[in-house]
């Protein structure tokens, strides 16, 4: 099992940053993905950034370079370093790791969710 903290989050406004950080912990094998999602009021779910163990790194056309993902794969975190924030960044952003547990089983493990909200 992993459990997943994140930091950061809070109200900003239009064009200024924010970072959000998360950190896995729990009873694992590895984890070989991390990355962000985000859900605004009354939209789905959806991907903002990720990164693999080997560090390669997708993002969301709407975030691309205005955001970037970091992640350690020995201390099991990441982080989201959001730049030129809009009013539609306003969203819960979500921490997600995929996992190996001692099972052997793969899982997508999920952070409670912080809220970020772009307003002047």
């Amino acid at each position: 099992q992993v459990q997943l903290v994140e930091s950061g989050g809070g109200l900003v406004q239009p064009g200024g940053s924010l970072r959000l950080s998360c950190a896995a912990s729990g009873s694992f094998i590895r984890i070989d993905v991390m990355g962000w999602y985000r859900q605004a009021p009354g939209k789905r779910r959806g991907l903002v950034a990720t990164v693999t163990d080997d560090g390669n790194t997708n993002y969301a056309d709407s975030v691309k370079g205005r955001f970037t993902i970091s992640g350690d794969n020995v201390k099991n975190t990441v982080s989201l370093q959001m730049n030129s924030l809009k009013p539609e960044d306003t969203a819960v952003y979500y921490c997600n790791a995929r996992g190996l547990d001692f099972r052997k089983i793969w899982a997508d493990y999920w952070g409670q969710g912080t809220q970020v909200i772009v307003s002047s």
